[in-house]
């Protein structure tokens, strides 16, 4: 069973920056897309960022030019660096990933953005 681990979510001031990470228990190699959604109270989860084997991303209008999706295949470890934070940024971050057709998602991690 693959698991995802989320961490380095906190509070940030506005205009802060923040790099949230997922752990993935096997590699991730072969894992597309890998991608971050989040969800913000009262609101749908939505697609922030996504991250193909090949190494093309795509990003939300939202978060274009502030936000930038990685992944490191040695370490097993996808990441989303986030920059210029604004308070609409605030949500629980989570992982995701699809492996043979089966989508695999972490517990989330909650990032808040806030003076």
């Amino acid at each position: 069973q693959v698991q995802l681990v989320e961490s380095g979510g906190g509070w940030v001031q506005p205009g802060g920056s923040l790099r949230v990470s997922c752990s993935v228990s096997g590699s991730i190699t072969s894992m597309s897309p890998m991608d971050w959604y989040r969800q913000a109270p009262g609101k749908q989860r939505e697609l922030v960022a996504g991250i193909r084997s090949g190494g093309i991303t795509n990003y939300a209008d939202s978060v274009k030019g502030r936000f930038t999706i990685s992944r490191d295949n040695a370490k097993n470890t996808l990441y989303l660096q986030m920059n210029s934070l604004i308070p609409e940024d605030t949500a629980v971050y989570y992982c995701h990933a699809r492996w043979f057709g089966v989508n695999h998602w972490g517990q989330g991690t909650q990032v808040t953005v806030s003076s």
